[in-house]
């Protein structure tokens, strides 16, 4: 799913230094997977706190706050899934594993 939008790098005002991402060039998103909440939790009998699904394959896993944290081992376990989003209603970010920053949505040029 390509809707014309991107993704870039949240401004962190507590570092000197911005943090950088390489990961949102290019990418594609991949809509969720048709899963009514964490597929692992669901194979699982658990519960989570909040949903991201996996840039790369739209995989939905829960976040780090989630006893499971599928999101996080997903990413780990699969090297170039890399980004992950939110799906709480309203949420417009991001997250990438490997540089440990919030991504924000841009709109279409």
């Amino acid at each position: 799913m390509n809707d014309g939008y991107g993704w870039r790098v949240a401004p962190d005002p507590g570092r000197a230094v911005q943090a950088t991402c390489d990961h949102v060039e290019g990418l594609h998103e991949v809509p969720a997977n048709a899963a009514p909440g964490c597929e692992d939790c669901l194979r699982d009998g658990r519960t989570w706190v909040n949903l991201l699904a996996c840039l790369s394959c739209g995989h939905i896993g829960c976040c780090d706050s989630s006893p499971g944290q599928h999101a996080y081992r997903h990413a780990h376990a699969h090297p170039a899934h890399h980004l992950a989003r939110s799906l709480r209603p309203g949420a417009d970010w991001a997250w990438c594993y490997t540089d440990e920053v919030y991504l924000h949505r841009t709109r279409p040029a």
